[in-house]
């Protein structure tokens, strides 16, 4: 009795495990431990992702837009009052790295912050800046130029026009190819003078102060001008040159077809040889507008790019 008793007991106990008691774990010497992971705040992930972005923006548009061109000091007090911002988010993140400010077990976005809110100033900057001198400050500056209508080259002078932007030379203004030629100084500059036509024929001038004007569009021995609409016969209107750096190489050109061409230019002025001179102003703001939206979706695209990056590199050290 007392053996079948002890043999019970015994075997009870060998497997401890099924009464939940002492040795109810494996005897293998290893103890199974659970990683602890804290759940992280969402919060500040969709801040870190809008807040950047809409920065870059807000930078972006004040320096591609006309609060640059007419009110240039606002336009840069603006920039810098963002400067400060980009200081205040630093220097709140520097006193979390430093342990001078209250800190919870979530990461710590603020630096992240701070980090990225500093590239999109710098960036929202500089392509603000590329944005607005290739295409928003000429269509502004023509904008801030006069229009003239209806100007017949035969009898006008270049001294008459001197504020046009916007030149419309009428139906029979056409350019004279005949007289074209360039002058090489690294590039080629190209100049045409512009006449008018009568009974199908292209008329001497007195004094041809109208030019239309290429880069690397002619050559230097023949007269074969093919700038701008040159081949379209409804081209009849010039946008201005704006370009002061090449303005004195155009004059140069002229010179060479006056002694050539045994011609006089009083006064020239040069123009861009187009259909219809304001839709092509216009084009320069579309292209602005068209710049400002790629801008816009390429920091979002790497500024949603950078939040996921830190986000995997968080939970790696914890967090879910």
């Amino acid at each position: 009795m007392n053996q079948r008793f002890a043999a019970q007991q015994g075997g009870s106990l060998s497997r401890p495990q099924l009464y939940g008691g002492f040795g109810g774990f494996p005897h293998d010497g290893k103890a199974v431990l659970r990683e602890q992971r804290f759940r992280m705040n969402l919060a500040p992930v969709y801040q870190c992702l809008f807040i950047p972005w809409l920065f870059f923006c807000a930078i972006y548009a004040v320096m591609s837009s006309s609060v640059h061109y007419y009110r240039p000091s606002l336009a840069y007090l603006t920039v810098a009052l963002c400067g400060l911002v980009v200081l205040a988010v630093g220097w709140i993140a520097l006193k979390l790295v430093m342990g001078k400010a209250p800190s919870t077990r979530e990461p710590n976005w603020y630096v992240f912050l701070a980090v990225t809110m500093a590239v999109a100033w710098i960036l929202g900057i500089v392509f603000g800046n590329l944005n607005y001198s290739a295409t928003v400050q000429r269509y502004y500056d023509y904008i801030s130029l006069d229009i003239f209508p209806e100007v017949n080259p035969s009898i006008t002078q270049g001294q008459q026009v001197m504020s046009g932007g916007r030149v419309y030379f009428g139906n029979t203004s056409v350019l004279d190819v005949r007289r074209s030629i360039g002058f090489k100084n690294v590039d080629t500059y190209c100049v045409a003078p512009i006449s008018i036509v009568q009974g199908g024929t292209t008329m001497p001038l007195q004094t041809y102060d109208f030019w239309a004007v290429g880069l690397g569009c002619c050559s230097l021995n023949t007269a074969d001008f093919h700038c701008g609409e040159y081949n379209n016969p409804n081209a009849h209107s010039g946008l201005r040159l704006l370009e002061d750096s090449q303005r004195d190489f155009y004059r140069l050109a002229v010179q060479q077809a006056e002694a050539a061409y045994s011609i006089k230019a009083n006064h020239p002025l040069f123009f861009y040889w187009v259909e219809d001179a304001t839709a092509e102003m216009e084009s320069f703001k579309g292209e602005g507008y068209k710049y400002f939206m790629i801008g816009m979706l390429a920091h979002f695209g790497w500024q949603l790019l950078s939040v996921g990056l830190a986000a995997t590199a968080f939970s790696k050290l914890g967090y879910a």
